[in-house]
Formats: structure tokens, sequence, C-alpha cells
């Protein structure tokens, strides 16, 4: 079974299974309030604007965001309430099961959805340079690591000279503090849950995994420069998953650096 189809078979009750996690809500709109706060103090700033670009249509005075890995729509729904109104917003993700949770919901005129999988997009349809912003949650770890850092640089690609990425991420490697916690909870709470509310033990079994298994804080900050970002900062989460989640920014450079 593919990533995608595992998250398929639990779609319908993934917004059940993340509202019982303490604090999830509130780190997405975190996330989300860092990437739309730094994209507005760059446009006050003058930062350059993208013209002569094909694709996308975007009005000059409108924002425009990508929520990459947007899942049932949780995280998108974070950077639509953070985000002023007439923003653009992109939700894309690998399985169509999430998505049809996503598109199910009520949104603005100016959201939209569409299938995409991190690694492979097709960075001038999606719009090459074009984007003030993306966020991506809990998205890097399901990227094989050998195709890590493509998927990295396709988010600098999307964005406009001067846009800003912002990453949420769970990572526990060299941290035993912090793996301890994540397999008390996972194996304590988080397993047993899928199992009962979901029938679903694959999928958390595999989520799991996946974060035991993910970059050190400091590689995947390392990956961002690679890529070409500038400006790289994380902080930790509060509550029970300190030490464990993570958000990451990072800028791209405007056109004079």
């Amino acid at each position: 079974m593919s990533v995608a189809q595992a998250f398929d078979r639990g779609a319908a009750r993934y917004d059940l299974m993340v509202a019982l996690n303490p604090g999830y809500h509130r780190e997405l709109r975190r996330a989300a309030a860092a990437l739309v706060e730094r994209t507005e103090i760059c446009r006050r700033r003058g930062s350059p604007s993208v013209i002569d670009l094909p694709s996308i249509d975007i009005p000059s005075n409108d924002l425009s965001f990508i929520d990459l890995a947007c899942g049932s729509g949780a995280s998108t729904r974070a950077l639509v309430d953070a985000a002023p109104p007439r923003t653009a917003v992109l939700g894309l993700d690998a399985s169509p099961g999430m998505l049809a949770q996503a598109t199910a919901k009520d949104w603005p005129a100016e959201v939209r959805f569409d299938r995409a999988v991190a690694g492979t997009l097709d960075v001038d349809v999606i719009g090459r340079g074009r984007h003030d912003g993306v966020l991506t949650c809990y998205l890097f770890r399901n990227v094989a690591a050998d195709q890590r850092d493509l998927a990295v640089r396709e988010t600098y690609d999307l964005l406009r000279p001067g846009g800003w990425l912002v990453v949420q991420e769970y990572s526990v490697a060299g941290n035993p503090r912090a793996r301890r916690v994540w397999d008390a909870v996972c194996l304590g709470v988080i397993i047993p849950l899928g199992i009962l509310v979901d029938r679903n033990r694959d999928l958390y079994r595999y989520l799991w995994r996946s974060v035991l298994n993910f970059d050190p804080v400091d590689r995947f900050a390392e990956r961002l420069l690679a890529a070409g970002f500038t400006d790289v900062a994380h902080r930790t989460a509060t509550g029970w998953q300190r030490g464990v989640l993570h958000t990451f920014v990072a800028r791209k450079p405007d056109r004079s650096t």
C-alpha cells in the first residue's frame, strides 16, 4: 500500500483523529500566522513583485499562497483564517481521499484544490515564481529521503523573489527525550486510537515510524539552505510536542541578492 493509499483509507476519520491531539490546530494556526505575518512585512517593505510570467492570473494587490500537503483541509483553514481577504490559496495533496474531504468543506471563492505529489510537481503549471508563500505541514517526512532535496527545491521554485516557506514537521532524531515522548504517545495513544476509531493500524504505525526515520532538525535546515533559501530559522512547539514538533521558516532571496 502506498502512502497516498494509506491516507485515502484514513481520510474519512482523519479530522476526528487529529482533533483528539491536544495542540494540533493551535500549532497549525501558529504556522499559518508565521507565513502571513512575514509575507505582509515583506510587502510593506517593498519586496519586488513578479511580472511578465505566464500561468495563474493573480491580481497584483492580492496574496497567493500554496498549502502543499493540505490533507483534509485543516492547514488550509488555518491559512485562510490568517490571511487577508481575497487571498488566493491553492491546496495540493497526493491523496484523492484527503482532497475529497477538503473540497467538501465550505471555502471562499479564492480557495481551490488539486492533486499533486511532492517531488514530481509540475512547477510551471502551478506557477513558477508566482506565489507569495508556501505552507507545508507534515509533508517532508513522507517524501523518500533521496527525493527530499528535490521536493524542497520545488517549493523554492514556486515562490516569487522574497517569498516565504513555512514548514511544520515532526523530528526527533538525535533527541533521546523527544524520541521517548514520541514513542510513548504513539504506542500508548495514537495507534490504539487509530485502531479503535478508524480500524487503521497500518496508517498510524506508518506515521509513528515516518517520524523516527525523518531528518534531524539541523539536517532539514541544511536542506533548506542548500536549495537557496536564506533567513532559515526554526522553533519547537509548546506542550507535549516540545522538542517533537518543529516549525521552520525560510525566505527566497530577492532578485538583488
